[in-house]
């Protein structure tokens, strides 16, 4: 079993998503990219490219995100969405909105 908890980090107008989300991991996760979106302004990527499984945990967290992004005025898009979460946003027509481009 890994024990290594996934990240966010922020370099300028982006947000980097790295490791294993799941029911498990993504409370700390989704507390850590909220405030690090309460602290910013105009724009932010998020980036999933360092996502190394993914679950359905990992795209609510994605939209409780969004949805506080949007309260903030911050304009939020995705980049590098692993081909599993675009699969798990399909199933409820939110591909195109996981696939926005900044």
């Amino acid at each position: 079993m890994n024990t290594e908890l996934p990240t966010v980090k922020q370099k300028g107008g982006v947000l980097a998503v790295a490791g294993a989300i799941d029911a498990h991991t993504v409370l700390p996760l989704r507390a850590e990219g909220e405030r690090l979106i309460k602290t910013a302004s105009g724009s932010l990527v998020v980036d999933l490219e360092g996502l190394t499984t993914t679950h359905s945990a990992a795209l609510s967290m994605l939209l409780c995100w969004s949805r506080l992004a949007e309260k903030q005025g911050v304009s939020l898009s995705f980049t590098g969405a692993p081909e599993r979460l675009v699969s798990l946003a399909a199933l409820s027509n939110l591909a195109d909105w996981l696939q926005s481009r900044p």
